[in-house]
């Protein structure tokens, strides 16, 4: 099938359309009932009488957007009427949930006059925290706008003018950068006149574009100062209208910098960029097919052609969805009264310094494994970057603040906090860590420092302060790959080929020398890097490392292992995968280390996992599991859990709640507990799972991940003497940076 058949059966399957309501709150007794409804909800309604405020507290309103239309100028299918229109407001329902978590109902008014329709939405404001109104013909978008604004003290937001705007705001910022243009003396062509291109104008010179400078075209040619003042075309235009003569758009990009399209496909020729200055910038923004194609505008010139498009299928998508979810985030969460010039700004200037940083790998992997680093090809961050979300929302948030809008005043630490667990509990407990290690960094040795993840991973841990990364490779090749990864700092190397390694030689005989290890294969180990950060850490000299990147998990654990060993108080190590549901978060134990454990492992390894869950402000509630419930079956395998629990229930020392043996849904099903076995210790569901053996433990975790919907952090690595982490191999950065923010809380 084709794209619209395609997109025909996508909308079709049942349920039809893209979006639907679901209750937040338990609904399964009568007393939830009562509660949800009559009688109990006449207490909320009494109170938001008393002091209409309350909505944001007992009501979803602060959470809920409208986004309205009347059809009249639906991109790329003109005026289909409200009715048609549907599809593309339930769609823009689904980008504010996805990318913001904000709620949405689509409202569609069959009303062409500008003054009913405006009035009809403004009616809906004890309904909503905001309305995002889309696909209006100008100038009567224009019109609706400035009445809702007015009239309204919810924050307002024409999409199709204001999006576009800030986004491809965004990428003129970098492209002045990249090309060494100065914003203040930027000629910009305007090719289009609707309410895109002339909220865009005005957008450019709030960023610093000399409004002289800018020239707009339209399907008439250059408007020009006696245009207008003949009243053609509509007013919306006019502060932009030049002092200069007639003519046409290849007139007006003869020596201009930048051109700028929201207009219709295929009106400029390579002739025409070529006519243009050194290094131009081109947005060619009409959809489906730009003013000019992406490979013919590069092309056209031997010099630097920026070029950005509304396509998806080239680098640099000036895409509203980088807008409006986050913009809008950030307005309802202080409760500003409207969304103002500062707030666009700050939206677009944090766009513009995203696009700067090192892209995560997930979101490489979405794009098709290409290159996305700050330069010509990636000037705009893309839309699935989930930092847009915290960078966007919080600066805009900032900005409302700052200008006097807000209703409410935010702690901007804690805010982005917020945000970020609204990506996952795994951000959420993750930031928990990363706070920790912030408080004290510790000097962190990554074995492999010669791999361009772990050089990212360094970067990352410096710019954020978690760690002080210590790289072991060649110092040439980390420099030089810092350089090619666009990456601006200067990292501690430890180069075996070149350092002076005596002294963890010595040491590493010292350790080894019962073991069979001669002091010339002490020489030839430490050249490795795990044996020689292992030596490190076991000397005093880094407080923690991580391996395994590039290594099988059994091998890069083995030198660990031998030269740091396992803590005084230990016997054994183990290999702990945090999981993270919506609203739950487990320990999984044992999941890489010990095969075959008894009663002895199993009661340690749930101490030391206990331990691990409090580094995470977790309240741990151990649960020794097996396919037994408390004796049900009686054989050497249930007994070595079912002796694990008895050992620390009766341990004095142990201070949190431990039962077993038990099945997994007895563990982590309440009601279960709290039936058939309320004699049992815990009183709530377990939150550290210990598995019986290394095979259940690894399995587990792995249908979780991949078919339980759970996040993984990990395999964190516990019972060592000094902080040692082994990733999996293929981890990608944020799995890296994770691990070494738990390493540097252990080393603390």
């Amino acid at each position: 099938m084709g794209l619209d058949e395609d997109a025909l059966e996508y909308h079709r399957a049942d349920p039809p359309g893209k979006l639907e309501i679901a209750t937040t709150k338990p609904t399964n007794t009568q007393r939830d009932l009562s509660l949800a409804y009559s009688p109990g909800v006449a207490a909320p309604c009494r109170a938001i009488a008393d002091d209409p405020a309350d909505a944001y507290t007992y009501t979803t309103k602060g959470n809920m957007v409208g986004v309205v239309s009347n059809g009249t100028a639906v991109l790329g299918l003109g005026d289909i009427g409200a009715q048609a229109s549907k599809p593309v407001m339930e769609g823009k329902g689904v980008l504010f949930k996805r990318f913001a978590d904000i709620d949405v109902f689509d409202i569609e008014l069959d009303q062409d006059d500008p003054a009913s329709f405006a009035e009809a939405v403004s009616m809906m404001e004890p309904t909503f925290g905001g309305i995002n109104i889309e696909d209006i013909a100008a100038p009567a978008c224009f019109q609706i706008e400035e009445f809702l604004r007015e009239e309204m003290d919810i924050p307002i937001f024409h999409d199709d003018q204001h999006g576009t705007a800030i986004i491809s705001g965004a990428a003129l910022q970098n492209a002045c950068e990249i090309a060494d243009k100065e914003l203040s003396e930027l000629e910009v062509v305007f090719a289009g006149a609707g309410a895109a291109a002339t909220a865009t104008a005005r957008f450019y010179d709030s960023l610093g574009v000399d409004r002289d400078n800018i020239t707009m075209c339209d399907v008439d040619g250059i408007i020009t100062a006696e245009r207008a003042a003949n009243g053609d075309p509509h007013s919306y235009v006019e502060p932009f209208a030049r002092e200069r003569p007639d003519g046409d758009l290849a007139d007006a990009m003869d020596g201009a910098d930048a051109f700028v399209g929201l207009s219709v496909g295929g009106i400029v020729s390579e002739e025409m960029v070529r006519s243009m200055a050194d290094d131009p910038i081109i947005f060619a923004m009409a959809n489906p097919e730009p003013e000019i194609g992406y490979e013919e505008a590069k092309a056209a010139r031997d010099d630097t052609v920026i070029m950005a498009t509304g396509r998806s299928d080239y680098p640099n998508q000036v895409n509203n969805v980088l807008g409006f979810p986050f913009i809008f985030r950030g307005a309802l969460d202080v409760r500003a009264t409207e969304i103002n010039e500062a707030m666009k700004v700050a939206a677009s200037e944090a766009l513009a310094e995203l696009a700067k940083r090192d892209v995560p790998d997930a979101v490489v992997k979405a794009y098709g494994d290409q290159p996305l680093q700050f330069g010509p090809g990636y000037i705009i961050p893309k839309p699935l970057d989930p930092r847009v979300l915290f960078e966007v929302s919080g600066a805009v948030a900032e900005a409302a603040m700052d200008s006097g809008v807000a209703r409410e005043t935010l702690d901007l630490d804690e805010y982005r906090e917020t945000l970020e667990a609204r990506l996952g509990k795994s951000r959420e407990m993750m930031r928990v860590v990363l706070n920790k290690a912030q408080s004290d960094p510790k000097r962190l040795v990554l074995a492999e420092g010669d791999d361009p993840k772990m050089i990212r991973a360094a970067y990352q841990l410096t710019e954020q302060e978690i760690a002080d990364p210590v790289l072991i490779g060649h110092k040439r090749d980390i420099w030089e790959q810092a350089a090619d990864l666009g990456l601006d700092f200067d990292p501690e190397i430890v180069d075996p080929t070149t350092d002076e390694l005596d002294p963890y030689a010595e040491r590493l005989y010292d350790l080894r020398k019962r073991n069979g290890v001669t002091r010339r294969e002490s020489d030839g180990l430490v050249h490795d890097g795990n044996y020689l950060a292992s030596v490190m850490v076991e000397m005093g000299d880094a407080d923690a490392m991580l391996t395994g990147l590039t290594n099988h998990y059994p091998t890069a654990l083995r030198p660990p292992l031998q030269v740091v060993g396992t803590a005084d108080d230990a016997d054994y190590a183990a290999g702990v995968y945090m999981l993270t549901f919506k609203n739950r978060v487990v320990f999984v134990a044992d999941a890489t280390v010990n095969q075959a454990p008894d009663a002895d492992v199993l009661a340690e390894v749930a101490e030391h996992t206990a331990d691990l869950a409090r580094q995470f402000n977790v309240d741990p509630r151990v649960a020794l599991l097996s396919y037994s419930d408390f004796g049900t079956v009686d054989n050497e395998g249930t007994r070595k859990p079912r002796e694990a629990a008895r050992r620390l229930r009766d341990d004095p020392d142990i201070e949190f709640p431990v039962d077993g043996e038990m099945q997994a849904d007895t563990a982590v099903v309440e009601e279960m507990l709290a039936g058939d076995y309320s004699f049992a210790e815990l009183d709530e569901p377990a939150n550290v799972l210990v598995f019986p053996n290394l095979e259940a433990g690894n399995i587990a975790y792995k249908l979780l991940q991949r078919l339980g919907g759970a996040e993984a952090i990990g395999p964190m690595l516990v019972g060592m003497d000094k902080p040692v982490h082994v990733l999996q191999r293929g981890d990608e950065v944020k799995d890296i940076v994770n691990l070494a923010s738990v390493a540097v809380v252990d080393a603390q």
